[in-house]
């Protein structure tokens, strides 16, 4: 199993450019389910808070629903122009609003458990050193 660290910036970059092949893939192979769309979130939310660097913990919780609303444009339904894409937008986060919160759900809940090991760690260290 890899185990790349990722910057705040790399893991953005990662979960966002996942998060747009699996959005044309799903276009491409389900006509544009946003449930499987969902589905497909939940891991890329749950590796991308697993391969942040420790120091860039507090970013995956933040990038994970930016990449989501990005690839979710491809998968929304919208009519012809910009409007009507901004429209099938909102409409989409608004009536698929459980994934979106299922995944930052989990991007956070690994990277506070990341956190909290890394702060024990250290007190143990700290508790070894002699004074």
């Amino acid at each position: 199993m890899p185990n790349p660290r990722l910057t705040g910036l790399g893991s953005g970059l990662f979960c966002v450019a996942t998060m747009v092949a699996l959005a044309c893939l799903d276009h491409l192979l389900f006509e544009a389910s946003v449930t499987v769309y969902g589905v497909l979130f939940l891991p890329v939310a749950a590796l991308t808070a697993l391969w942040v660097r420790r120091g860039d913990l507090v970013t995956a919780p933040v990038v994970v629903p930016i990449a989501y609303a990005v690839g979710l444009l491809i998968v929304a339904d919208g009519d012809d122009g910009l409007t009507g894409h901004l429209v099938g937008l909102v409409t989409a986060l608004a009536t698929q609003a459980g994934w979106l919160y299922g995944g930052t759900l989990v991007a956070g809940v690994i990277a506070t458990v990341r956190r909290v090991r890394m702060m024990r760690r250290r007190i143990a260290a700290q508790r070894r050193r002699p004074a």
